[in-house]
């Protein structure tokens, strides 16, 4: 009688077998060769064998010529992968990765084939991304050896593995193959099964919202993914990203996540229905969002909705001097960034010791900047120079640009906007720092709501590139053109968009911020493992509980507020666990205490 699996003793997995040699297969064949363990690679495409082949050859190659690998070490590593075209040639594997196409279909008809030829004490695991686990081990002969095994591509670099267990796995497969993962130098994280996972989970409906937002025409393809990468620090855009993904299998997870969610934000966005239905699938078709050299290419060529360079057609009014109202970390950074740049600037706040202490905040940053040799003590000084600090908004008359950087209540800076309206001369332009607020509304307090705009710098405004720019249906087209002139003189790389919550980035990070707090609340993941899983898989700085911790739960809540009333989506409406938190006074790293704890300083 064979051994159950549940039975058997905990033993190293030697021999493992690959089925499907696609990109994923391949590299995780790659990861298991150098890693020592006898690799056998298995598809039913002759060409894709020999494709492999070549692939392992040509990564071991260079990894010599870097050093990385020894000339026996890569010898080694070849000697140890043999491709077959006939799934037979698994019988003596001790683990089988199943690595093919994302369908039921196919992936069932493998593990029925596998149940007939693999020993009773094989683990069989699915490399899927979208689909249930749970599914493809109840149609198995043995459903307690199966769990999913999700590398990231390129499995070679990418550090996270998601194992995933159903209700049916056995513990003891489970700890083989964690004990795998980290063997292969992996970080393994435990999850449960359900589509997505943790990082395709949080990072699938963030990649829709860019495609609906991109959809909906509020802002352009380079734009959207300009503010992903400079607002946020991530390595690709979404729009990119999905194209290097494949469009047609982004659908197919999202459309999984929806079936078991039911929340409109996994619905897959019609865009992505008409691209893969037209065969522009991304890179490996060689059009997506953006057109690429060729199919494969990840070089991008210009297309039909490629910007035209230069900037807009309409020239912009003059900027010598500009106005910062406000005395916090927000104002006092823009203001240095425009110091810097050369213009004249008053530094206005409620009273003038405040706007003394920002002036001195400045000069501290200065400093930093010449003790790391970044500018030049002389150059510090003559930044500070440039910038007069003022008690009263008055001090506003001569100013070309009043760009307003004071607390997030629109009360306030409608106030505050009024004032500029009467102290400020006829075509100067009047900026708000607003990252959810109305910016119209912003503009209906003055006579001339044609000069005013948004500029969304981010935070710390000397170091973070990108501004946000927001017109209202309101704003003058010059005025629009002035602001662009500016972001080029102060190296900043403006976005355009419209004027509604949260405009690009705060209205695609906090629905992931907050999808990532329903999965801890619904005890799903752990912070630690859902931090880690999108550093890992989603090549983010910072995991989202470290990111609200470090915005604050109150802000984030704030903004999450905003974006449920405009957008009147459920899907948007606050985690309790985040309004609880908030309630509780847990508001992140400036109490000592929001998803984690923080020693006081």
């Amino acid at each position: 009688m064979a051994t159950p699996l549940s039975d058997t003793p905990l033993s190293p997995l030697k021999t493992i077998a690959v089925v499907g040699l696609g990109t994923m297969g391949t590299g995780i064949a790659e990861v298991l060769a150098k890693a020592g363990r006898e690799v056998v690679g298995i598809d039913i495409s002759e060409a894709a064998t020999a494709r492999c082949v070549a692939a392992l050859e040509s990564s071991t190659a260079r990894a010599l010529e870097r050093g990385r690998l020894t000339e026996q070490e890569r010898s080694d590593t070849l000697a140890r992968v043999r491709t077959s075209t006939d799934l037979r040639a698994a019988a003596d594997a001790d683990l089988v990765i199943e690595v093919a196409p994302e369908s039921y279909e196919i992936k069932q008809q493998v593990f029925r084939e596998l149940d007939g030829i693999v020993r009773p004490g094989t683990i069989l695991a699915t490399g899927t991304n979208a689909l249930s686990v749970t599914r493809l081990a109840a149609d198995s002969a043995h459903p307690e050896r199966v769990l999913g095994l999700h590398f990231f591509n390129p499995a070679p670099a990418m550090r996270l593995v998601e194992v995933v267990s159903s209700v049916l796995t056995a513990p003891t497969a489970v700890a083989a193959v964690t004990n795998l993962a980290l063997d292969l130098g992996k970080e393994p994280v435990a999850v449960g099964d359900r589509p997505g996972f943790v990082a395709d989970g949080l990072l699938f409906g963030y990649l829709n919202q860019a495609a609906a937002m991109y959809e909906a025409k509020y802002a352009s393809r380079e734009d959207i993914d300009a503010a992903m990468r400079l607002g946020c620090g991530l390595p690709m855009g979404p729009l990119a990203l999905l194209d290097l993904i494949g469009i047609d299998t982004a659908r197919t997870v999202m459309e999984a996540m929806y079936t078991a969610s039911h929340d409109r934000l996994h619905a897959p966005a019609p865009i992505l229905k008409q691209l893969s239905e037209a065969g522009l699938t991304g890179r490996k078709s060689g059009r997506g969002f953006y057109t690429y050299e060729a199919p494969g290419s990840a070089t991008v060529v210009p297309d039909t909705l490629t910007p035209p360079s230069g900037g807009p057609d309409t020239p912009g009014r003059t900027v010598r001097s500009v106005g910062v109202a406000g005395s916090g970390t927000m104002a006092s950074g823009i203001a240095e960034v425009f110091a810097k740049a050369g213009y004249e600037v008053v530094l206005a706040a409620r009273s003038e010791e405040k706007a003394q202490t920002a002036k001195a905040r400045i000069g501290k940053s200065l400093s930093r900047s010449v003790d790391k040799g970044r500018m030049t003590a002389e150059a510090a000084a003559q930044t500070l120079d440039r910038i007069t600090p003022a008690g009263s908004y008055d001090s506003f008359a001569d100013v070309d640009l009043a760009v307003e950087a004071v607390a997030e209540d629109l009360e306030v800076k409608q106030q505050l906007f009024a004032t500029l309206d009467k102290v400020c001369k006829p075509g100067a332009v009047l900026a708000t720092t607003t990252s959810s607020l109305p910016v119209v509304a912003c503009a209906r307090a003055t006579s001339r709501p044609q000069d005013v705009i948004g500029m969304h710098f981010f935070n710390p405004a000397p170091a973070m590139k990108l501004v946000e720019v927001v017109r209202t249906v309101l704003t003058a087209e010059d005025v629009h053109s002035t602001v662009h002139e500016v972001c080029v003189k102060i190296k900043k790389h403006a976005v355009d968009c419209g004027d509604r919550a949260g405009f690009i980035v705060n209205a695609l990070l906090f629905p992931y911020l907050n999808n990532a707090i329903k999965m801890v609340q619904e005890h799903y993941a752990s912070l630690d493992d859902i931090d880690a899983a999108m550093k890992l898989g989603g090549g983010y700085p910072m995991g989202p509980f470290e990111l609200l911790d470090v915005v604050g739960l109150d802000v984030s809540l704030a903004i999450e507020k905003v974006l449920h009333r405009e957008f009147r989506d459920p899907g948007l409406a606050p985690a309790p666990l985040l309004e609880h938190l908030v309630a509780a006074g847990c508001l992140g790293r400036k109490t000592g205490r929001g998803f984690r704890e923080y020693a006081r300083r």
